[in-house]
């Protein structure tokens, strides 16, 4: 049975699209226990009462808003809910934009849209509506206790609700000085410009997501299962010298790297080339 993160409506004019939202991300993230090395015994993390410094029980935790020095308002879930039941409750459509209008930095994180049942038709309805006119929902969606702005989208048999960042959450170029010690009057020659151009040309592919992999994270589980296979508690022997990430130099002249760059991409394209060759002559 599938928990859904948030339950509510796509309120699209008049018509009403009750949905679930879930998850689209599949985490691969590394977890890792805190350990006392002594004993490899588990860190507990506790809640202490900064009076009595007693442990608190996770039930008597409750959300206090300091309205005045030392004087707080309690809130629970029911308020967080009452203080706009439509918001927390409803994708409120407030535009239809192109999806290229939107810029990328404002996108935060997708999930899936289901419909429940008996929605059927308003949820197809408006996916196919969205793909005719090759355009994207904006709407506002309340997740547990913060307001996110959400753009809606189709997708194979799906509509997608990406979260987006608002505007004031992200930083415009005028509103940073990231630059202010880097000299900007750096100038190059037209060679240098061109190659650049060319090792960009050549290294240009079609967008195919599926072919970058994490490999830091193969990398820590090899590392994982060397140690398991030495035996639990042992270090691994490492007579060879780690990689060290080769650090960043002031390079003046980059006529040479661009050149030996465009160079390496040639001779990779060859030796494909070749094997390709090889492989069909066998066939």
């Amino acid at each position: 049975m599938r928990s859904n993160i948030w339950k509510g409506t796509i309120s699209f004019g008049l018509l009403n699209i009750p949905v679930t939202l879930q998850s689209a991300q599949e985490d691969k993230e590394l977890h890792f226990s805190l350990l006392d090395e002594k004993d490899l015994a588990h860190i507990k993390y506790q809640k202490i009462n900064a009076k009595t410094g007693k442990e608190v029980p996770y039930k008597r935790i409750v959300k206090g808003f300091e309205y005045k020095s030392g004087q707080f308002v309690i809130m629970n879930d029911t308020d967080f809910e009452r203080a706009n039941v439509k918001a927390s409750k409803t994708i409120d459509i407030e535009d239809f934009v192109l999806l290229e209008e939107i810029d990328t930095m404002l996108f935060e994180k997708p999930y899936y849209l289901a419909p429940q049942k008996g929605a059927e038709k308003g949820y197809f309805l408006l996916r196919e509506a969205l793909r005719d006119t090759q355009k994207v929902a904006v709407g506002k969606i309340v997740i547990r206790t913060k307001q996110h702005l959400a753009m809606i989208m189709p997708r194979g048999d799906y509509l997608i609700l990406e979260l987006l960042r608002f505007a004031h959450e992200v930083k415009e170029v005028d509103e940073v000085d990231y630059l202010h010690e880097v000299n900007k009057r750096i100038t190059f020659n037209p060679r240098e410009l061109k190659m650049a151009e060319d090792l960009i040309k050549g290294m240009t592919s079609k967008w195919r997501p599926e072919k970058y992999k994490d490999t830091y994270y193969d990398d820590i589980m090899k590392r994982v299962k060397a140690k398991v296979k030495q035996g639990k508690g042992q270090f691994i022997e490492e007579p060879e010298k780690p990689e060290m990430a080769e650090e960043s130099s002031n390079v003046v002249d980059l006529l040479p790297l661009l050149r030996r760059s465009l160079e390496s991409r040639q001779n990779k394209k060859a030796s494909a080339a070749r094997r390709s060759s090889t492989g069909r002559r066998r066939a």
